[in-house]
This record gives structure tokens, C-alpha cells and sequence, in this order.
């Protein structure tokens, strides 16, 4: 099947196939011709595409191109766009090569699918795609002595003692209870999926009670800490050059401005780190003072653009039209030297000297940031469920880990509220 422009300003608008826009993702929903193709087999051709996937070239191993959504021979692959642009994207961390001495690289059927599904249906990121298929790649060494990337894997054969099993043996491999939860929630989602699809017979993690999560504080800085930590690029970098440790003037102009930004756009808007860096040109608005963030699971928020993050964004806007002439919206909004999008390690690399030269604890990071916007923002009487939407939490209960509040603003409180204080 072939889908065809209308009006097309090419040589031959007749001929020329194109992919729906983002967001129609399979065709074969709105096409009577294709009803009678099952999802389940539209998904494993998804997965096989997937498992094919070369990320230098674009093409699969079949020379269908991936990045523009149809074949050589002018076939709209059921593997659209959006999914292929996701870094490469599930493609690439799903079917890339692994250095492994024996040389396997296919996955097993029924995990290629699963994987296939929660990129094209649950909108997961390809960082989930990668712990989930760790997980449950664990499981088959250690319980079913098998290797999902090297055998088909007879998924009906477990029972609820191999699970029971499995999360022993975490147990006593001494991990925390948050990566046994993750462990077990990877695999009741691919036995649910697998049943759905009729593979297996039964769910064996569908009886077993996860452990009870520890309820830990999350680590945040003062209003002051932050505010040494916002100082430090500059500080940082002017030092060093003084010192003649930076390549140019220009380098560390660029340093400074963009990674003032960046620190200030975190702390504003209780960004995430990648959220962060995954900013584009169209993402921020200066004028209204907010901007579009695209957070877990490709949910949109809008968050708040204080006026030191204007600034420091109008500074770094400057700046970056030295560095790259690319002016499209879709752009990247912070930039390396070479133009490209800054990556997130990168980031995390300058962070570090940022903390010694601000004197603070060498272990925060940058989501530590977020923790403090939310703590600040309730410290000072913002209600919960305000603060649960500026970090974009599905659940209210997500947010209530930041209703620890100091100890001085419990002082004010029961000062003001006592009648006998």
C-alpha cells in the first residue's frame, strides 16, 4: 500500500509516497483494506523491523529506511516516524549490537514484541525499553538458565515458585527494595502482555506482593546553596581561564551562558535533567515568562520561566548564534561546541566542578535541583496539589515526599499558630 501527496509541488506528485504527520500512528486503523491484520502480528512486524535496525545508516537489513517510514520500493513500513525518531531510537538501544564474544544479537520473539509495545503504545522512553529488557533478561539467566537473546524462551514453563525464586535470590544479592519493585513490575507488565496476547497460560507474578517501599527523604539544598550553585559557572569558568585551562575566550563564553541557563531553567521550573536538555527552540516562550516541557512518557506540562532564567536564557540566546546558524524551532535550545545538542553526561561533567566550586557535597546532582524547587515552592505556602502539577507527578502521592518542610518554617508555623508559644 502506498499513500500518496495531493498537490505536491515534486516533479512527479503522483508517485511521491509519504507518512502521515505525528500522532497518526498506524495507518491500518483507518484503513478498511487493512482491517483484518492483527495487532499482535502488526506488533511482532514491528518488533522484527526494530530488531533490524542499523543506526548509522537509517536502513534495515532489507534496505527499508526507517528514518522516513517507507521502503525503497515505495512500501509504508509499519514501523512509523515517531517511533523510529525516539533516539534513533527504541530501535537503536532494542537491536543494537551488543559486544557480546558469541556474537548473538536477536532478541527472543515474545520480548521483541513487549519491547515494541511499550515504545509504540505506552509512549515508554528508550531508557525504560533498556532497564525493562535488562530485567527481564535477568530473570531468564538466573531462573530459566537461558539467554533471551540467544534462544527462544518457552515463557509458559514459569511458574510462581521460578518467581518466588527470582525475587530470593534478588534478596539476597542484597539489592534495595526499589530495584526488586522495578524488577517485579517489569515482569507482571510483560506476563500481562503475554496473556493478553494468548503466549501464556497464567501470570505467576500476578500473585506475589512486592516488597514495601522505604519512604526516604529526597536530599535538597537551601535557598543559599542554590544560590552559590547558580553563581558557579561563571566562577568556575573565568578562574580557569585565567589560568589559561580553557581552549578559547569564546569557549568559555559559551560555557558560562549556557550552563547558567541550564542550572537557572532546572531550578525555575523543577525541570529534570533531560528534560532539561531536550528543550527545543519552540519549547520557551520569553515574552509570556513559561515554557513546554516533555516529560515521562512524552506528557507535555508547562512550567514557569522566572525572571533570572529569562535573563540568563536571553544572555545564552546571544551567545549561541555564535556557535550554530540553526534557527529552526525544532532545534536544539542548548548547544555544545560543534552546534550539536549538548548531552545530558556532558552536563553532569561540568556539574561536578560546579559543586567544588561552590563548596557543597560532592554526591548532589542535578535532580537535586528539582527536589529543591519543590521544597522551596512549599516552604513558602505553595499547596501541594499546585506543586504536584509544576512537576508533572501522575500521582498526588509522588508529590508528598516534599511535604518535609525545615524545621525553621515548623518554628514559624507553631509560632504563629500556638497560643502558647
Amino acid at each position: 500500500m502506498v499513500f500518496h501527496r495531493k498537490n505536491s509541488a515534486a516533479a512527479d506528485p503522483g508517485n511521491e509516497p509519504f507518512f502521515p504527520p505525528d500522532g497518526f500512528f498506524f495507518a491500518i486503523f483507518f484503513r478498511p483494506a487493512l482491517k483484518k491484520i492483527k495487532k499482535s502480528d502488526m506488533l511482532s512486524a514491528i518488533g522484527n523491523r526494530m530488531k533490524n535496525f542499523r543506526p548509522e545508516s537509517g536502513f534495515d537489513a532489507t534496505g527499508n529506511d526507517l528514518r522516513s517510514g517507507f521502503s525503497r520500493s515505495g512500501e509504508v513500513s509499519f514501523f512509523c516516524r515517531t517511533a523510529a525518531e525516539e533516539k534513533g531510537r527504541s530501535g537503536e538501544l532494542l537491536n543494537q549490537e551488543r559486544d557480546n564474544t558469541d556474537g548473538a544479537g536477536k532478541l527472543d520473539s515474545q520480548l521483541s514484541g513487549f519491547l515494541a509495545y511499550l515504545g509504540a503504545e505506552r509512549n515508554a522512553s528508550t531508557h525504560t525499553l533498556e532497564s525493562y529488557r535488562m530485567d527481564i533478561e535477568q530473570f531468564t539467566r538466573m531462573v530459566l538458565k537461558a539467554e533471551a537473546d540467544s534462544s527462544e524462551v518457552n515463557w509458559d514453563d514459569v511458574s510462581i515458585h521460578d518467581a518466588r525464586t527470582f525475587v530470593v535470590d534478588l534478596q539476597n544479592e542484597a539489592l534495595t527494595k526499589t530495584s526488586i519493585i522495578r524488577k517485579m513490575s517489569a515482569l507482571r507488565s510483560f506476563y500481562r502482555y503475554l496473556l493478553r496476547e494468548g503466549k501464556v497460560s497464567n501470570n505467576p507474578f500476578s500473585g506475589l506482593t512486592s516488597p514495601k517501599r522505604g519512604k526516604l527523604l529526597p536530599k535538597y539544598m537551601t535557598v543559599a546553596e542554590v544560590s552559590r550553585l547558580l553563581d558557579a559557572p561563571a566562577v568556575y569558568w573565568r578562574a580557569a581561564n585565567g589560568q589559561q585551562l580553557t581552549k578559547s575566550d569564546a569557549h568559555v563564553e559559551l560555557s558560562i551562558a549556557r550552563d547558567s541557563a541550564i542550572l537557572e531553567v532546572i531550578y525555575s521550573g523543577g525541570l529534570r535533567i533531560s528534560e532539561a536538555i531536550g528543550l527545543n527552540l519552540s519549547s520557551i516562550d520569553l515574552i509570556g515568562g513559561v515554557m513546554l516541557v516533555r516529560g515521562k512518557g512524552k506528557k507535555e506540562r508547562i512550567c514557569a520561566l522566572g525572571s533570572p532564567a529569562e535573563s540568563a536564557l536571553r544572555n545564552y540566546l546571544a551567545v549561541r548564534r555564535s556557535w550554530t546558524a540553526d534557527e529552526r524551532k525544532e532545534a536544539a535550545l542548548f548547544v555544545n561546541q560543534d552546534g550539536n545538542r549538548i548531552t545530558t553526561r556532558s552536563f553532569q561533567r561540568n556539574f561536578k566542578l560546579y559543586l567544588e566550586q561552590a563548596e557543597l557535597p560532592a554526591d548532589l546532582t542535578p535532580h537535586k535541583l528539582r527536589h529543591s524547587f519543590a521544597t522551596h515552592l512549599l516552604d513558602a505556602g505553595a499547596d501541594l496539589r499546585s506543586v504536584q502539577e509544576l512537576l508533572g507527578h501522575a500521582n498526588l502521592s509522588t508529590t508528598q515526599i516534599y511535604t518535609h518542610i525545615s524545621s525553621e518554617r515548623l518554628k514559624a508555623v507553631y509560632a504563629k499558630a500556638h497560643p502558647r508559644a
